[in-house]
């Protein structure tokens, strides 16, 4: 889950260290090592948007199809699930890896720019079988391996179809993995009370709705002096066209209620050794969602499982920064690089 506050921020730049296993080769594309040149013989293309209907109820989808994909990225946002904050992301990510990979991403229900389902409330349960309906009906082209990515609570939720979609997944990456309730985090326990409260989370929504009915001139500049100081501009129109209506609003915390009410539990370590040859996590410094202490358990439950700290100073929200989209997309397309190339 990541929900935009204040102290989201960029700082400068440090040094960055990986460790990475090795796992069956499968590809035979080259793919970007990071620091090294993306050739330039394919064409660069914009993700394109698109309506998508699953089980009767309407997402958001971003894509950019390659012409010979040798992989299918499927990535899963955190909370906000709204797709177009991730599009620096998903280009870069798309470029890096050379053409040679095709990429869907797609959002949370009734976390859209239209409110498509009428108002009703979607829980995390019903975000993560939603998904799984849609590979099964979207992503049907079993010859081409599928590689999971998820942000946040977007990493549950894609370990979730990884134990579903065994025979498909050939790996997963958690980017700043929100698992377990962080019991310290003065933000975590103020969202958590004002999800619980339907009155709170009805005024907060509501509130945030006026601001989105405010001229987009307006509406951006309230943004970009309080939630958004150091956001890129697809961040900020993200924002005013989705965040700030009372149908994602109040879903988003909805949402999040039901998140701190799974991760209260013990996570489900035996799954994670199963897998943990498939498996890596990517955290950050300083983040409350996923903290250094979440880092250290999963080293001492699952050991095996690929762990790596991001040390540049980027913030939990990476997708709402152009610099950040851009890191964590070399880091994404380096474990391509290390794990599924020849």
């Amino acid at each position: 889950m990541f929900l935009p506050l204040p102290s989201l921020t960029v700082r400068p730049t440090l040094l960055i260290s990986y460790s990475y296993s090795r796992l069956k080769n499968f590809s035979r594309c080259s793919f970007l090592h990071m620091g090294h040149q993306v050739p330039q013989s394919f064409s660069k293309r914009r993700v394109e948007f698109r309506l998508c209907n699953v089980s009767g109820f309407t997402n958001e989808l971003l894509e950019i199809h390659s012409d010979d994909p040798s992989l299918h990225v499927l990535f899963i946002p955190g909370n906000p699930g709204i797709i177009s904050f991730y599009k620096d992301f998903l280009e870069s990510l798309y470029q890096l890896l050379g053409g040679h990979v095709s990429i869907t991403a797609i959002g949370h229900i009734c976390q859209t720019k239209k409110d498509w389902e009428g108002g009703r409330l979607f829980s995390l349960q019903e975000q993560i079988d939603h998904k799984v309906e849609f590979v099964r009906q979207e992503l049907q082209n079993k010859d081409i391996p599928l590689l999971l990515v998820g942000h946040s609570v977007g990493s549950y939720i894609s370990i979730e179809l990884f134990r579903r979609f065994q025979d498909r997944a050939v790996y997963c990456i958690g980017l700043h993995p929100f698992m377990m309730v962080n019991r310290e985090s003065r933000q975590q326990f103020f969202i958590e009370k004002l999800s619980r409260s339907p009155l709170l989370s009805t005024l907060f929504s509501s509130f945030a709705a006026l601001l989105g009915t405010l001229p987009i001139q307006a509406s951006s500049f309230v943004v970009k002096k309080t939630i958004g100081k150091s956001w890129s501009r697809t961040a900020s129109e993200a924002a005013c066209s989705h965040l700030l209506k009372y149908h994602s609003m109040r879903n988003v915390l909805y949402m999040a209620m039901t998140e701190f009410d799974k991760f209260s539990e013990t996570p489900d370590w035996a799954f994670m050794k199963k897998v943990s040859q498939k498996l890596s996590f990517l955290f950050c410094m300083d983040d409350h969602w996923a903290p250094m202490h979440v880092y250290e358990e999963i080293s001492k439950q699952v050991p095996e499982i690929d762990l790596s700290v991001e040390r540049e100073g980027y913030s939990h929200a990476f997708c709402c920064s152009e610099a950040a989209s851009m890191y964590i997309a070399q880091y994404v397309a380096s474990l391509v690089k290390k794990h599924l190339s020849d």
